[in-house]
């Protein structure tokens, strides 16, 4: 059997190791445009933020290595131009002498990466914009830092790579803006979540510039279709990624609406005998089982182990994706995954949603506060998405959450988890078995949340209300809920009363356990339709802060 493998770094060298480990006597080659077989891309701003002291450090494995490791022959600057599937063929070119050779294959495998997206911007070719994606525009970007000195950045995107850089760049000394066409950074999170990253970016000095396109870039400004403009000795191009799927579709491999190749969970396209894995390669939602397309190394590494699998022979196949992510801005850590309250909602689900504030571990040994947002379904309880804002303790919490809605966990599955616990570490009842708790609650036993988006939205409808803030007349003072009364909960089974058990009501207290308690006071009182505001006062201020 005769493998070739179009394309390196994480997909097509996994592709080749995993056919190798099942088949010794399979002939494997692999052509690869670029100079590098296998490199970090994701380590890249930490190089050139200082934190990562050589460049080679992203380059682990090179083709000799691989070549003796292996036995894969691999050729480097060498591109595929041309594939003639009923032949079996493609045509070469080595880029570095023009030379061009024919070769041929039983099993052809596209792990053709992504490209940089380079956005229309007059000016966009100019010497100090780089793109941030491989070995060589990384060193040229040191390279320019390092005789130019620069001082002042403008980075265009506020994706991962775009906010790692502004944290790189920061950390050396310079200032540091971004500009984001859309109304948000980071567009997998909801709005609710990704404005409290916002707020922390700015406390650290960046500039956000959302809502704003760049239409001009000259050698120190970028210019604003808005007319706004700021200084600029160096521009960051982080707007995204194309997958590299041109060649596979000049023969008839068919492609997804992302622009990815179309793969099933074997990793075959609709051409007999070519696979596709990696950035060119669409996944699909382990929730909703749709197309996604979430360009990402650790999802790479799978689909190319499942492609070599199965090209020789295993039985491995693809379980799908749910959009997993995790960003470090400064001292602040940003994770997702699932669906947010914004696609459950586009897909026809029935959601609640939740804003669980919780400290990491023992707020006696400086445990610090996250903030989880999850989203369930009303109908099935099923877990669907989850997002956690905080600056401890947000990785091992959203792994948890991803394993539970990878294996279709309900809420209640959650408060049942056997989790780890010392005070170092978690508090008594986990933020994940909290989370899990109240969400039961509310599907099951008819304890309502209300999010400040969905108070806020029946209040300026003209709604009736009653909303009881039920925390002590000092925190009341400071802040509260417009329209809201003031009933402590010790109070509140002797002042209920006076109160209309007929007319929707909304509990809170500072961040919502007891907001809870007075919710079932309430109800037992007889009351028909009792909410607790999502998050307390503290995440509704959140809320109507960026109203």
């Amino acid at each position: 059997m005769k493998l070739i493998i179009i394309g390196s770094v994480a997909a097509g060298t996994s592709v080749a190791a995993k056919a190798r480990r099942n088949d010794e006597n399979a002939e494997i080659t692999l052509y690869n445009a670029d100079y590098d077989i296998s490199y970090s891309i994701c380590g890249i701003p930490y190089f050139l933020g200082g934190e990562v002291d050589e460049l080679e450090t992203l380059t682990p494995r090179n083709a000799a290595w691989f070549k003796k490791r292996y036995n894969v022959d691999i050729h480097t600057r060498h591109e595929v131009t041309a594939i003639e599937p009923n032949q079996k063929t493609v045509t070469v070119k080595n880029l570095e002498t023009g030379e061009e050779i024919q070769d041929n294959y039983d099993t052809l495998v596209f792990a053709t990466g992504a490209s940089p997206i380079t956005p229309q911007i007059d000016g966009v070719e100019l010497g100090h914009v780089f793109h941030v994606r491989t070995i060589q525009n990384t060193a040229a970007i040191q390279s320019f830092m390092t005789v130019n000195q620069p001082k002042k950045v403008t980075i265009i995107g506020a994706g991962f790579i775009g906010l790692e850089m502004a944290e790189q760049l920061t950390h050396k000394g310079m200032e540091v803006t971004i500009v984001q066409r859309g109304g948000q950074i980071m567009s997998h999170l909801d709005r609710d979540m990704a404005v409290r990253v916002e707020e922390h970016m700015r406390n650290y000095g960046v500039n956000l510039l959302v809502n704003e396109e760049a239409a001009k870039i000259s050698p120190h400004r970028v210019e604003m279709a808005s007319g706004k403009a700021v200084d600029a000795d160096m521009v960051i191009l982080a707007t995204g990624v194309r997958p590299n799927s041109s060649l596979a579709k000049s023969i008839g491999v068919e492609l997804g609406a992302s622009g990815a190749i179309k793969v099933n969970t074997k990793m075959q396209t609709n051409v007999p005998d070519v696979y596709a894995v990696g950035d060119v390669a669409e996944s699909f939602s382990v929730v909703t089982g749709n197309a996604l397309y979430r360009p990402l190394g650790s999802t790479a590494n799978k689909m190319g182990r499942i492609a070599g699998d199965v090209i020789t022979g295993g039985d491995l196949e693809h379980r799908g994706i749910l959009g997993t992510g995790i960003l470090r801005v400064f001292d602040l850590a940003v994770g997702y995954t699932g669906l947010s309250e914004r696609d459950a909602l586009a897909e026809g689900f029935d959601i609640e949603v939740l804003h669980n504030i919780k400290p990491a571990r023992a707020e006696y040994l400086g445990g610090k506060e996250l903030v989880i947002k999850a989203i369930a379904d009303r109908k099935t309880s099923r877990i669907l998405g989850v997002q956690i804002v905080g600056e401890e303790g947000v990785d091992k919490r959203i792994d948890v959450f991803v394993t539970a809605i990878s294996f279709k966990a309900k809420a209640e599955d959650l408060f049942h988890l056997d989790l780890a616990y010392a005070p170092p570490f978690s508090t008594t009842k986990d933020p994940v078995l909290y989370t899990g708790m109240a969400l039961t609650n509310a599907i099951e036993k008819k304890n309502k949340l209300m999010t400040p988006q969905e108070l806020s939205d029946r209040t300026e409808s003209g709604e009736r209300l009653q909303i009881i803030d039920t925390r002590a007349a000092k925190q009341f003072e400071v802040s509260n809920v417009e329209g809201a009364v003031n009933i402590p909960l010790a109070n509140l089974r002797e002042e209920a009363e006076g109160l209309d058990p007929d007319v929707p009501t909304v509990t809170y207290c500072n961040k919502g356990v007891t907001g809870n308690a007075a919710q079932n006071v309430l109800r037992n009182k007889g009351f028909k339709e009792v909410y607790n505001l999502s998050g307390g006062n503290k995440n509704y201020q959140r809320f109507n802060k960026d109203k």
